[in-house]
């Protein structure tokens, strides 16, 4: 199993981590960035996910900082989400 740490690591925003294994990767969380101009560029560099090859998001919470880019990635590619029913009100 591998894990990729890919936002609020040093941060507060962008909660985002990968999991890997042989059969399944999949995101836990895809947190919008928040901050500075620099901070915010990590919201379009989007090559670092690989979302072509993830087969799922598991979302934690419907705060921006969990879900924020959710737009971004069903946009780029479909994928499943799962997530409470009262979650997908909100994101």
């Amino acid at each position: 199993m591998k894990i990729k740490f890919l936002g609020a690591a040093r941060a507060v925003t962008g909660s985002c981590f990968i999991i890997e294994t042989d059969k399944v990767r999949f995101a836990v969380d895809c947190g919008m960035h928040q901050g500075n101009a620099e901070i915010e560029k990590r919201n379009w560099d989007v090559g670092v996910y690989d979302p072509a090859h993830i087969d799922f998001f598991l979302i934690t919470h419907a705060h921006i900082d969990h879900s924020g880019l959710l737009p971004v990635w069903c946009r780029m590619v479909f994928t499943v989400l799962f997530m409470q029913p009262n979650q997908r009100e909100t994101c």
